[in-house]
């Protein structure tokens, strides 16, 4: 079973990493592939380009097998609608489970995606919930919730796709934003993204001019 974590990693950090190795090792993923997005459909665009964002994704990912970079959205024209991804990977995995990670807001969001309905007869929908917070409780997400909901990690294992599980994480309040915001100010942003990553973001002096 396999993981897909994506995002814009614009840049990288400890809050995305830490959510990832948890979620990786709570379901005991095989792999799970971080899959940074050319052109998010669904917020402005990123402000390091392709190239600079994928390598500070091989920084941060360096020295360990678990958490993977899959560049397939980088490299695909056009907006990176997660429904392509989906089909790209399911072409090259067959009927092995696959498990898209979500954060609570983008799944309570999903009927606003391109092609949402496809999505979960694609991949597993693990959904990141804060602590103490329920599942979207309106709307066709709830009925999805209802229709697909399960309660432990072996119902993902028994088919390819199509359930819908919550769980929790360590919760880490870091988000690019604010990383870019101390960059800007000529702040240091240490201790809240990897050492590498931070040396290659002031090296090349990314972010310098935007807040």
């Amino acid at each position: 079973m396999i993981g897909v974590f994506g995002g814009t990693f614009d840049p990288i950090h400890f809050g995305h990493l830490r959510c990832a190795w948890e979620i990786a090792e709570q379901l005991e993923l095989r792999e799970l592939r971080m899959l940074p997005a050319r052109l998010p459909p669904h917020r402005d665009p990123p402000l390091a380009s392709a190239d600079q964002r994928r390598r500070l994704l091989e920084l941060a990912l360096a020295g360990q097998s678990l958490l993977r970079l899959d560049t397939r959205e980088l490299e695909r024209d056009g907006p990176s609608y997660m429904v392509d991804t989906l089909r790209s990977l399911r072409a090259e995995l067959g009927d092995e489970p696959v498990c898209l990670i979500l954060g609570q807001d983008a799944f309570n969001g999903l009927d606003g995606w391109h092609r949402w309905e496809a999505i979960p007869g694609l991949a597993h929908l693990v959904v990141v919930t804060r602590p103490g917070s329920t599942l979207v409780d309106h709307g066709p997400i709830r009925d999805l919730v209802e229709r697909c909901g399960v309660e432990c990690v072996d119902a993902l294992r028994a088919r390819p796709a199509g359930a819908v599980l919550a769980r929790t994480v360590t919760p880490l309040a870091i988000s690019a934003s604010s990383i870019r915001g101390l960059l800007a100010a000529g702040h240091s942003p240490r201790y809240l993204l990897p050492d590498a990553v931070l040396d290659c973001v002031q090296r090349e002096r990314m972010y310098l001019n935007f807040n």
